[in-house]
């Protein structure tokens, strides 16, 4: 291991912050990883206390890289703005006034700042328009830190899978799924990949600003779910009238991503999905 390196601190190390908290371990940094319950964190994270409602740790003087990736308690304006915006703000201003300068700070943002595109393609340069109050406070987010923080990284992700997050699965098995008879794009990332994106962007030179994460084939959800069916031996869904509500209608780009040298270890949802079922993904659990 490079001891020269320094440390990384990981702000709401949930599941996506605890794998890339690990891989950054693997690399070589010291990494922090802030909950409120750090005695959840593997052994290879220094877990810290810390409630973005309340007083902050210090940072640590060598930090090199400020990942921010809370989750809200709930799905409320109210709670996304204290947990999102006014957390960021906070952190923002104690690395301000603290003796750590790192030099990258990257925020998981979501791709539900962008509209309803009728099923055309979005990329990084199509206007946001989130069609919730919390997507917008989640833009707002974004604009804090690339106006406080100009070479900021922001990560707009979007349905994100693997192990322990296996809804889809869930309904299929049980025979809750449906299957939209109308056309609507979905699109999604493997938890692990998602995590490496993070890792990759803090420690490559990918020049700031805004990046979309997600694999490389937007697909209709009737086609995974047949899918899944397929693979699980469950009976296929039922055809369903009624317009998905999740993920809006709209194929997302990750051509800025993969123009960085990024590498899918699940580049489509039959390659991801197959590792979820076998068990593969599963470090720390």
């Amino acid at each position: 291991m490079d001891q020269k390196r320094g440390s990384i601190v990981i702000i709401g190390c949930g599941d996506l912050g605890t794998e890339a908290g690990l891989r950054f371990a693997e690399a070589g940094y010291r990494v922090q990883g802030w909950r409120r319950r750090p005695e959840l964190l593997p052994a290879e994270l220094a877990g810290v206390q810390a409630d973005l409602g309340g007083p902050l740790p210090a940072l640590p003087a060598d930090a090199e890289a400020v990942v921010f990736a809370p989750a809200a308690p709930e799905r409320s304006v109210e709670a996304y703005e204290a947990t999102y915006l006014r957390g960021l703000e906070r952190v923002l201003d104690a690395i301000d006034s603290g003796p750590a300068e790192p030099a990258r700070i990257l925020l998981v943002s979501s791709t539900a700042v962008y509209g309803d595109a009728d099923g055309a393609w979005v990329d990084e340069d199509t206007p946001a328009a989130p069609a919730t109050p919390t997507g917008k406070v989640l833009l707002a987010t974004e604009e804090l830190l690339l106006r406080r923080r100009p070479d900021g990284l922001v990560l707009r992700l979007a349905g994100i899978y693997g192990p322990g997050r296996t809804r889809l699965i869930d309904q299929v098995r049980s025979g809750t799924a449906a299957a939209p008879a109308a056309p609507h794009p979905t699109n999604r990332i493997h938890r692990d990949d998602a995590a490496a994106a993070v890792v990759h962007l803090i420690r490559s030179n990918a020049s700031p600003g805004t990046y979309i994460g997600v694999d490389d084939a937007p697909a209709e959800m009737s086609d995974v779910v047949n899918f899944l069916a397929h693979e699980t031996g469950a009976p296929a869904p039922e055809q369903s009238e009624g317009k998905s509500a999740r993920g809006g209608n709209r194929r997302l780009s990750n051509a800025r991503l993969r123009g960085t040298g990024f590498e899918f270890a699940y580049p489509d949802y039959r390659s991801g999905y197959r590792a979820v079922l076998a068990g593969r993904g599963t470090r720390h659990r």
